[in-house]
């Protein structure tokens, strides 16, 4: 079973996709589940999981901008309140969710965190690929990272549009994902994401920041 676990919908300010759309691409493209994870709300996972069905599970999660950097966050039921690294982990942890260091040492895009070896107490996770990583160093990197701090592999696409949905993920053979997650029997597939992509989704946010104002 493929899970893409990183997702934008357009509940997020850089986002395209109707959830609706979301599902049904997920769907075709022979996923048998997605992470919403629009940045800093649960509103889009709210939304996509009533779409959810027999062919596709959905998880509500957001992707939480703090201090430090960007923090997922999956299997919320609540939204984060703060923004501070510490306090987001904790308040994750105290909904039962699972905490994600996504794209870290990413120097382009400039959001993620440079996670340090104190950080690996803290989180379950590392996104050891995404999709929009422009250069494989910086998956390398994080895939490191992971190994050195004994810490579990993700991945994700990242996907903003729908045609970027299941380019990265991970495969389980856990009918339940939580049951996987917990005992690591996690492997990653990915491709890397079109340049043209990355400048779309800054079209978008800077068109919707206009308009909005």
């Amino acid at each position: 079973m493929k899970y893409d676990l990183h997702i934008h919908s357009k509940y997020s300010s850089d986002g395209y996709c109707d959830p609706k759309v979301l599902v049904k691409t997920a769907i075709k493209k022979g996923l048998s589940g997605i992470a919403v994870t629009d940045h800093n709300t649960i509103r889009g996972g709210l939304e996509t999981i009533k779409y959810e069905n027999n062919d596709l599970q959905v998880i509500i999660g957001s992707e939480v901008n703090t201090d430090r950097g960007e923090v997922i966050g999956l299997f919320l039921t609540e939204e984060i309140k703060s923004n501070a690294f510490i306090e987001v982990v904790d308040e994750i942890k105290e909904q039962n969710g699972v905490v994600i260091i996504p794209h870290p040492f990413d120097e382009i895009r400039g959001n993620g965190i440079n996670p340090q070896e104190k950080d690996a107490k803290l989180v379950d996770f590392v996104e050891v690929f995404n999709s929009r990583c422009l250069f494989q160093k910086y998956n390398d990197k994080a895939c490191e990272f992971a190994v050195e701090n004994g810490l579990k592999f993700v991945a994700g696409s990242d996907a903003h549009f729908a045609h970027e949905i299941g380019k990265a993920g991970i495969i389980i053979s856990e009918e339940d994902v939580r049951e996987s997650f917990s005992r690591g029997k996690i492997a990653i597939f990915g491709e890397k994401s079109n340049l043209i992509n990355l400048g779309l989704t800054k079209v978008l946010k800077i068109w919707r920041k206009a308009s909005s104002g």
